[in-house]
């Protein structure tokens, strides 16, 4: 698959593979067993309704392996991105409920919102006021750039002004409104508006530490299949809307990634240093009518290791 399936979809070096699962029972509980994809498609196709609702929500990220919430999520994504600018992954067949003919492929851009300015470092999850920093703004139009030359049918984004504000260049530069899905949103927790930073935040406070009991639902905010529910309603959406064309959803990192490993078969609880998802980067899904058949990682702004504690 050309590079221009690249999470930006920008012309770019031969994607590395990278590990590749067979995630064929996407609506479905992630535990399930794989199976081989005519039964992946069966199990797919019957649970494709439960996709959706958001409630409260975690946005993890900091400590170590069992994902300690909020801290340095940020460079935390940085850190674990391979040398490359791009990475393929292969994901078998899976198949999405949906309306597209089987000839027609469609991209769907998942994007992480740039840089926010953040001087205080707190956990600002669905906090209203964060915009892009001076870098974010630049990493927004980076983003834009890249996809200059791509058949852009809509443009949707979270409700929270960073991700409007990551989206405006992308829209405006192809002739179209920004649309709002919250769905999309972020997922916030219950350290938001706290500074969750492991050497001087919430996490060192005894009162906290009840909060971090479970890491696999999370305790601390929306559980991760939830996320995915509801971010796998909005590609969905999308990908209906644009089909046989390309649509860019703007989002934030833990959506993100819990969709990516979501899709790609694995357990939804993880260790947030170890996130493939940097500031303004795209993950990329391509579709085959209605069959997932690519995900495709790239970082049109550059890799990012910011020193804020962000979402």
């Amino acid at each position: 698959m050309s590079s221009d399936h690249s999470d930006t979809g920008l012309p770019a070096p031969t994607p590395q593979p990278v590990s590749t699962t067979d995630a064929a029972r996407l609506l479905n509980s992630l535990r399930q067993a794989e199976s081989d994809s005519a039964a992946a498609r069966s199990a797919e196709a019957s649970t494709a309704s439960d996709t959706s609702e958001v409630s409260s929500t975690p946005d993890a990220s900091d400590a170590a392996d069992a994902a300690v919430p909020g801290a340095d999520a940020d460079s935390a994504a940085a850190a674990s991105a391979p040398d490359g600018d791009e990475i393929s992954v292969a994901t078998g067949d899976i198949v999405l409920p949906g309306e597209v003919a089987s000839d027609v492929e469609t991209i769907v851009h998942v994007l992480r919102h740039g840089e926010v300015h953040n001087p205080k470092g707190i956990l600002y999850g669905r906090l209203s006021g964060f915009g892009l920093s001076v870098t974010g703004q630049a990493q927004a139009q980076a983003v834009a750039r890249s996809l200059r030359d791509h058949d852009i049918a809509l443009v949707v984004a979270s409700p929270l002004q960073r991700a409007q504000e990551t989206a405006d260049p992308i829209a405006t530069q192809h002739g179209l409104l920004i649309r709002t899905d919250d769905n999309l949103i972020e997922a916030g927790n219950t350290f938001e508006g706290l500074r969750v930073a492991a050497r001087d935040g919430a996490l060192r406070k005894p009162r906290h530490w009840l909060k971090l009991r479970d890491p696999f639902t999370p305790s601390w905010g929306e559980p991760y299949l939830q996320i995915a529910h509801r971010m796998l309603a909005a590609v969905n959406k999308a990908r209906v809307e644009a089909a046989g064309r390309e649509a860019v959803l703007v989002s934030h990192q833990l959506p993100v990634w819990t969709l990516r490993r979501f899709l790609q078969g694995q357990r939804l609880w993880h260790d947030p240093r170890r996130r493939q998802c940097s500031l303004a980067s795209l993950t990329s899904l391509v579709y085959q009518g209605d069959t997932l058949i690519d995900i495709v990682y790239s970082e049109p702004a550059g890799a990012t290791d910011p020193t804020v504690t962000g979402a």
